[in-house]
């Protein structure tokens, strides 16, 4: 029987295949599957896939995740004509290959101004909040480091009772356990390797034996930062080498939290399509009530082609928030991912929180760089000399480095001369960002660490290069260590060049509090506008993004870290959702994120528009509505409201098909409406993308507070009068919702092809509801 078997497999093996994902939109079954419901999901799609191979052992052995919860669709090894004979079929909404993505604190919650100090004030959203007690967060990520204090669950009660999900325990090294336990924080692990599995396999790649374990354990800290970001518990005393000093907590510190390991070290990390998809068809199966994917998507490709927001939407349906990255591929314009309506996408911005050291020249200039180093030089220790890298460098070695990057940071570049670097500080360049902390880990192994140079006197400057400007990020240096932008890095070259000996020395690095400009936007921070969906103004908000400090793996001397990017933002974001699905539990998914936008501040400390850090003022297509304010999304008086038929009406404009949109409610009949406009599509903000005339566009808001009037103001964009009627709105009741149209009109005919921004503000006097305005001329 056994032969028999095998041999019919054996008789179905295909060639050459490439891992794709099936999607069919919802399951007949329902919101709440049986176990029996999933079952015949996933026989019915080995029906499905069998019939287009002509073998059904072929079907079963290709598919290698079944979609059979919320999520209706399947991903398997395909034959390239399979998969062009299977999008034909009328009942596929989207076929496309599993692609991989890529990843893109203890004073952050006070300069957001849920704490001052030590203290939490008593109208602070976090006691309104419970701190998030009773909500539960998932994350997906690299994986989780159970053991870190910010998953402990001293003095906290069982999980919610809705909660399904499991604890996934793996296997190490030689079959040894991973060690993954859950608790009463840390309710739930779960590891998803299949998509980045057929991915390799795609590739032709294969994995180092470290990162093949079957196991939810995070290898590179990424995972295990984000989670704690966004619902990590209170951990006194945290510091990162003496710096920062504070209390480490999350959004949403009291919150249940749990991990879905999607990325997978060491090569992108590496996150799957299909594995993505998987961990949100389980998460909303769970019982999460905010799922945070600081994930990257793609820069130019449909809605339905992406796990991520596929998996969004289905969460959506099922009033499930998701918060995900804007990406790291600023500061360029139409940078943006993740830029499905129904997503919170996040862009990142500073807070008001330097780790600063100081190089002092030979010339007696003193100057101001970033750092976490906790070694420096004495005050009394002499000037060390400076050398350039490709100086530093083995004979013949700059040869074969492109001239350009001979003075980069980048340890890949070249090979160094310890014996040069002895007693000696390197400069280099930080080219473009691209200096990653792993590059500075190569540098610190090869000349701190080695007995002939780990003397003091030995250390590194890193100079921004001009693309860079005066963004600095640092990480925790056990060395002398000085990061500097590009314009006090001119000075320091201008000075080596002034002399034949060149000499300086750094200090240790210490903490400055109350920067006034802050927050700033960095560079890395995508920017939209979106070129998938211009129509709306992407991202959405920002949060802090930038020297994060949140938990980390395995490092007893450093339980705790720096990072900077969009990853760091979205958490943030994705904790404050906790925060006000707790304060009001019967919010729609579409109603919190109008409070977070709407409430948002486009002005700093210094009450000046937000800037870049080259001083550059920003626009809504670089921070969405502005940065976020906890407090005062709590309580924002109107919201723009959405519906999931508002979604589908939205998809009827874009074009897509009324019989695909049905997939969507197998069980129900959709319409599209006569006539659908984007232009009326009830977003928090708005976006005119052709104005040659005059456009009309119509917005619905709810009364979320007590009865008022609502008076309206407008900030008209350059060469653009709007007029918005009525110019009142009366609400007598919670719950109730008003119309108004606004009117956008050119000044002139001249073409401009280029955007131009304002605001649409309404308000009672105490609430201000603001929606941020791009129209392109």
């Amino acid at each position: 029987m056994r032969v028999s078997i095998l041999s019919s497999v054996l008789l179905c093996i295909s060639v050459f295949s490439l891992s794709y994902i099936v999607y069919f939109g919802a399951h007949s079954h329902g919101s709440e599957p049986t176990s029996a419901d999933q079952e015949r999901a996933t026989y019915s799609h080995h029906e499905f896939l069998g019939s287009f191979m002509g073998c059904k052992e072929k079907a079963k052995q290709s598919i290698f995740y079944s979609y059979n919860k919320h999520i209706n669709g399947f991903a398997a090894r395909l034959e390239e004509k399979e998969a062009e004979e299977i999008a034909k079929h009328p009942e596929v909404i989207s076929i496309f290959e599993n692609k991989i993505r890529e990843l893109h604190t203890t004073r952050s919650w006070d300069f957001l101004g849920l704490e001052k100090g030590s203290d939490i004030p008593l109208n602070s959203l976090w006691k309104k909040a419970r701190f998030g007690d009773g909500i539960i967060i998932g994350n997906l990520d690299t994986g989780i480091w159970p053991e870190s204090k910010s998953f402990s669950d001293e003095d906290m009660g069982p999980a919610p009772s809705k909660w399904r999900g499991i604890c996934q325990s793996g296997m190490m090294d030689e079959g040894k356990s991973d060690g993954i336990k859950c608790n009463r924080k840390l309710i739930g692990i779960r590891y998803f390797n299949k998509g980045a599995e057929e991915v390799t396999r795609d590739l032709n790649m294969t994995i180092p034996s470290k990162f093949s374990f079957l196991t939810a354990r995070d290898f590179s800290g990424h995972g295990t930062h984000t989670l704690s970001t966004a619902g990590g518990n209170f951990v006194a005393n945290v510091s990162i080498m003496g710096n920062g000093y504070g209390t480490a907590k999350g959004g949403s510190p009291k919150a249940r939290v749990a991990h879905y390991k999607t990325c997978w070290s060491p090569f992108f990390p590496a996150c799957a399509d299909a594995d993505i998809l998987a961990a949100i068809d389980a998460a909303i199966y769970d019982g999460v009530d905010v799922i945070s994917v600081s994930i990257g998507g793609g820069e130019d490709e449909e809605h339905f082609e992406s796990g991520l927001e596929i998996g969004a939407f289905h969460a959506m349906k099922q009033g499930i928030p998701v918060v995900a990255a804007a990406g790291n591929y600023g500061p360029a314009s139409s940078t943006i991912r993740n830029s499905a309506p129904w997503l919170i996408t996040a862009g990142a911005s500073t807070i008001d929180r330097d780790f600063v050291n100081y190089v002092t020249l030979g010339n007696g200039k003193i100057l101001k760089g970033a750092s976490l180093s906790y070694k420096g030089f004495p005050a009394d220790e002499k000037l060390c000399p400076l050398i350039m890298t490709e100086d530093a460098m083995v004979p013949n070695a700059s040869v074969a480095v492109a001239e350009d990057d001979r003075n980069s940071c980048n340890a890949k570049n070249y090979q160094m001369d310890l014996n040069k670097l002895k007693g000696k500080i390197l400069v280099c360049i930080n080219k473009q960002q691209k200096a990653t902390s792993n590059d500075m880990m190569s540098l610190q192994a090869a000349a701190g660490d080695n007995k002939d140079v780990s003397e003091p006197g030995f250390g590194i400057i890193i100079i921004n290069d001009k693309e860079s400007g005066n963004f600095l990020r640092v990480n925790a240096d056990r060395i002398a260590m000085s990061s500097m932008n590009f314009t006090t890095g001119e000075s320091i070259f201008a000075y080596i060049k002034s002399t034949k000996n060149p000499v300086a020395k750094i200090s240790s690095a210490k903490t400055e509090f109350n920067m006034e400009a802050a927050p700033m936007v960095p560079p890395f921070s995508s920017r939209g506008p979106s070129i998938v969906e211009p129509n709306i103004i992407k991202p959405d908000i920002t949060a802090p993004g930038v020297n994060i400090i949140a938990a980390n793996i395995g490092d007893p001397q450093l339980p705790y870290k720096t990072l900077s990017g969009t990853s760091m933002s979205t958490p943030h974001v994705a904790g404050i959702v906790g925060l006000l699905k707790i304060l009001h539990p019967h919010w729609t998914p579409s109603a919190i994120k109008s409070a977070i936008m709407t409430t948002a501040t486009t002005k700093d400390t210094s009450s000046r528009s937000i800037l870049d850090t080259n001083n550059k003022e920003m626009t809504p297509f670089d921070y969405g509505s502005g940065h976020v304010r906890p407090d005062l999304a709590a309580d924002p008086g109107l919201v723009y409201d959405l519906s999931v038929d508002d979604y589908l009406n939205f998809l009827c404009a874009r074009g897509t098909d009324e019989k695909i949109i049905s997939m969507f409610y197998p069980k129900e009949t959709f319409v599209c409406p006569k006539s659908s406009s984007l232009a009326d599509f009830n977003y928090p903000s708005i976006a005119v993308v052709h104005l040659n005339d005059s456009v009309t566009i119509t917005r619905r808001l709810k009364n979320v507070g007590k009865p008022e009037t609502y008076n309206v103001s407008v900030e008209e964009p350059t060469g653009v009068s709007v007029q918005v009627e009525p110019k009142s709105l009366t609400f007598g009741k919670q719950g109730e919702e008003k119309t108004f149209k606004a009117v956008f009109k050119r000044d002139s005919n001249d073409k401009l092809d280029r955007y131009v921004f304002g605001a649409l503000t309404w308000s009672d006097g105490y609430h201000h509801v603001r929606s941020p305005i791009a129209v392109k001329l």
